[in-house]
Formats: structure tokens, C-alpha cells, sequence
């Protein structure tokens, strides 16, 4: 059933189903959350802008 591809995360379960799921919850308004700052999430990226990545030798 299409709640048990929800519940396993299934790739082929719609947005508008998961959008359900929420409302059926009483959490719909944690859809406003997906595209909210996540500072953590950018601190992390920013760490990974400023460390250098070697560039591997190379033999001849």
C-alpha cells in the first residue's frame, strides 16, 4: 500500500502524499520547515569551502 512506500521511504511515493501524511498528523505546517535556514547545515559547507583538497601527484 502507498503507506507502507511512506513508511519504507520509497523513491515513488508522491510529494502530495507525503503532504497527507503531515495533515493526516496534525504536522503540516512542518512543510514550511523544508526550506527554513539551517545553520548548522551551512556551517558545515562553509568548512569544507575553506579546507584544501590535495591534488594527487602526478607520475610520468
Amino acid at each position: 500500500s502507498t503507506l507502507r512506500q511512506v513508511e519504507k521511504g520509497e523513491a515513488g511515493v508522491s510529494l502530495g502524499i507525503y503532504a497527507q501524511v503531515l495533515f493526516v498528523l496534525g504536522l503540516e505546517k512542518d512543510l514550511l520547515l523544508i526550506a527554513s535556514n539551517d545553520v548548522v547545515g551551512r556551517r558545515l559547507q562553509d568548512v569544507e569551502l575553506l579546507v584544501k583538497k590535495k591534488t594527487p601527484k602526478r607520475t610520468l
